[in-house]
């Protein structure tokens, strides 16, 4: 939907929110002292170095260092978009999200009314679908498919299975009565209308299967013909609801069953993903008849650490594949397992698992070509490599693939086989591929100056910042951060706020990442002592700008004769630091 959050409106999320409750409900806590700890679901360990606290509303993993808000580890677990995540969290709370739209809350209020009517309206069409699959005259032989095909009427009502009926104007006549209902099934690609202008049904005498958004809402359908002539599949085309590059017929369904599956196997076909889920098999996913997206893998990767990617051995099925693999270069990182599956000719998941049953197939899938393998088994499908041109062509191809990830170990894992395959010493191919080491090691110690140091115990405890009082005039002392610090100091003293709440005020600014780390900075203060290190350091600014305000009359006066209110104030300074001194 168009339009920004209002950040007003995160805030308030934000506070409403338990993140031990959001964190609770997908990784199972422990109390840990005052805090709640598990294994991280980010990476692999066998003793928790995953924390959650209740005080900062916040959580941070000392293994792997991921950290963040309850919004950001929607986002992470879940595998959403930021827009999204929001969306989740706020469903949980049973808040509707609002929305900006320059100065036009009307405009806002139509486009949240029509994201409502449009999903309303593919609800009715599904249970249309689902109707006439009951009732229509031809229901016998649409069953009697479904049937044939191993399906039983449980799966069927699962994954809302219907049938569009042979006619040009079923859908039409049931849900187009209206003007503006007719309207509305052509904006949603569900009614054509031709040259002459004549309404007709987009689908007709097909297998539905809706296609389901993460939120569980119907957003678009798939087709199969059961013995007519024309597409094997036909897909909704793009809407305003609906965009393929981003769904993934039957992941909703599988999340409702397996929330975090340790395996996501990737298929081509609505009919493969049912099938397996009737033999048990329920981590199944199609990618809706495109070359699975970038955006598909990555919310694919999210959400399980090994995703295996099933094809047909045809050409169509590799190519595809290829394309998948293209997709997934930037996206690999450590701990993540790509793979590939190509059945036998003739065969896809459907018929293995009718034939093999649920463990026929897995044995298919832990058979799967390694990423590496895959990789240079197709690079080098038409190269000779026993030739110095041959060696040279798979180079070239290689080279600029290899310089797309980011994961250290596949990097590693493609240079070791590269150098195999061109009978070279890994070390003599550096200078022809880009290698830059990217292991995140032990991050660099933080150079804590006196600021520093208050900046990050405000954000570790923003309720410091009431302890004492602002001081306008620390906004003109010259140290690198102090503006952060007094917008900081600002912010967390007017109103109550958790660590949670002030990173997530200082999203997608130039001071984010600094924040962040700051957030997880390891002290070593006694919680009795720290009210007192924050007077402390705040007393230090205060001399700070003293001394420079002090200096700045002083060369003043060598130039200019000082006026009567000047010399009081540098007195005043003066006074002060032979105080303090």
């Amino acid at each position: 939907m168009a339009g920004l959050i209002p950040k007003s409106f995160i805030h308030d999320l934000l506070e409403r929110a338990d993140i031990v409750e959001v964190v609770d409900s997908r990784v199972p806590l422990k109390k840990a002292g005052k805090n709640h700890q598990a294994c991280c679901p980010f990476h692999n360990e066998k003793t928790p170095s995953f924390t959650v606290s209740a005080d900062k509303q916040f959580y941070h993993c000392f293994g792997c260092g991921v950290h963040g808000n309850a919004i950001d580890f929607i986002m992470e677990f879940d595998g959403l978009s930021f827009p999204d995540a929001i969306e989740e969290l706020a469903a949980s709370l049973g808040v509707q999200v609002p929305r900006e739209e320059g100065h036009d809350p009307q405009k806002q209020h139509q486009q949240q009314a029509q994201l409502k009517n449009d999903t309303d309206l593919m609800a009715q069409c599904t249970r249309f679908f689902q109707h006439q699959l009951k009732h229509h005259a031809h229901s016998d032989k649409v069953i009697s498919y479904l049937k044939q095909r191993g399906l039983s009427g449980d799966i069927v009502k699962r994954f809302q299975i219907g049938y569009a009926p042979d006619a040009w104007d079923g859908l039409l006549n049931a849900l187009g009565q209206q003007s503006k209902a007719r309207q509305q099934l052509i904006d949603l690609k569900l009614v054509n209308v031709n040259d002459q202008g004549r309404k007709f049904d987009f689908f007709r005498d097909r297998v539905m299967f809706p296609i389901h958004d993460r939120r569980g809402r119907v957003v678009g359908f798939g087709g199969r013909v059961i013995d007519s002539d024309g597409p094997k599949y036909l897909n909704s085309p793009e809407t305003r609801l609906f965009h393929k590059g981003q769904e993934l017929y039957g992941f909703w369904n599988m999340q409702q069953r397996l929330r975090r599956p340790e395996q996501i196997c990737i298929v081509e076909g609505y009919m493969d993903v049912v099938a397996l889920a009737q033999a048990g098999i329920d981590y199944a996913v199609a990618s809706l008849g495109t070359a699975t997206t970038t955006e598909q893998l990555q919310r694919l990767f999210r959400t399980s650490n090994r995703v295996v990617c099933c094809y047909d051995g045809d050409r169509a099925g590799r190519d595809a594949a290829w394309r998948a693999l293209e997709n997934a270069l930037p996206l690999l990182k450590d701990g993540i397992d790509l793979s590939f599956l190509f059945l036998p000719e003739g065969e896809d998941p459907d018929s293995v698992v009718q034939s093999s049953g649920k463990e026929g197939f897995e044995r298919y899938l832990k058979e799967a070509k390694s990423f590496v393998d895959y990789f240079f088994e197709h690079l080098a499908e038409d190269v000779d490599v026993n030739t110095e041109s041959g060696r040279s062509a798979l180079l070239s191809e290689a080279k600029p693939r290899i310089e797309r990830i980011a994961s250290d170990f596949y990097r590693e894992s493609l240079m070791q086989k590269l150098a195999q395959l061109l009978r070279r010493e890994t070390s003599q191919l550096e200078r022809y591929v880009d290698t830059p080491k990217q292991r995140k090691a032990k991050p660099e110690a933080i150079k804590m100056t006196p600021l520093r140091r208050a900046v990050a115990l405000i954000v570790q405890y923003p309720q410091l910042a009431k302890v004492v009082p602002v001081k306008a005039e620390l906004g003109e002392l010259k140290l690198p951060g102090m503006d952060l610090f007094m917008a900081l100091h600002q912010q967390c003293n007017e109103r109550d706020m958790t660590t949670a709440q002030v990173l997530e005020h200082w999203r997608d600014t130039s001071y984010q990442k600094a924040l962040e780390k700051l957030a997880v900075w390891q002290h070593g203060l006694d919680e009795h002592n720290m009210e007192q290190e924050f007077k402390d350091i705040f007393v230090y600014l205060i001399d700070q700008y003293v001394e420079q305000r002090a200096d700045e009359l002083l060369k003043k006066g060598q130039q200019t004769p000082l006026n009567k209110a000047e010399k009081q104030e540098y007195l005043m300074l003066v006074k002060h630091l032979r105080t303090r001194n």
